[in-house]
């Protein structure tokens, strides 16, 4: 390979990213947060209450620091360490804390809470972090 042609390509890969790179200081390994919500309905029968929060949680879902979300309601399941008392459940997957805070004061967020909290009696948390 001639050395102009050399060059060009080394000045290419280095443009895009490709080939070797300078030692840089170490990036923390992301942590991913887990936010675990269930809500216990004021009126749990009431199949139009259950709607009326699932519409207020997909909106809900378009926080922009959210990475998944998931909307469920209890499973079919039946063993004894199985919680099936609660309405509906709101699981969200952030890249770290610092995400899940952002979410905690976003407007959608903020707006959810004072447009379809007048739903729930109960509400529970479970946040986890991973190891």
């Amino acid at each position: 390979m001639k050395r102009r042609s050399f060059l060009t390509n080394a000045a290419i890969a280095s443009a895009l990213g490709v080939g070797a790179t300078l030692p840089t200081e170490a990036k923390p390994k992301k942590k991913t947060f887990i936010h675990h919500v269930y809500f216990w309905l004021k009126n749990p029968s009431s199949e139009a209450d259950r709607n009326k929060l699932i519409e207020g949680l997909t909106a809900l879902s378009k926080v922009p620091t959210i990475r998944f979300h998931h909307i469920g309601l209890p499973a079919s399941t039946n063993r004894s360490v199985i919680e099936r008392s609660y309405s509906v459940s709101w699981m969200l997957f952030f890249d770290n804390l610092a995400e899940e805070e952002v979410y905690q004061t976003h407007p959608i967020h903020l707006k959810f809470v004072a447009d379809y909290s007048y739903l729930w009696e109960k509400v529970t948390v479970f946040d986890s972090e991973e190891v």
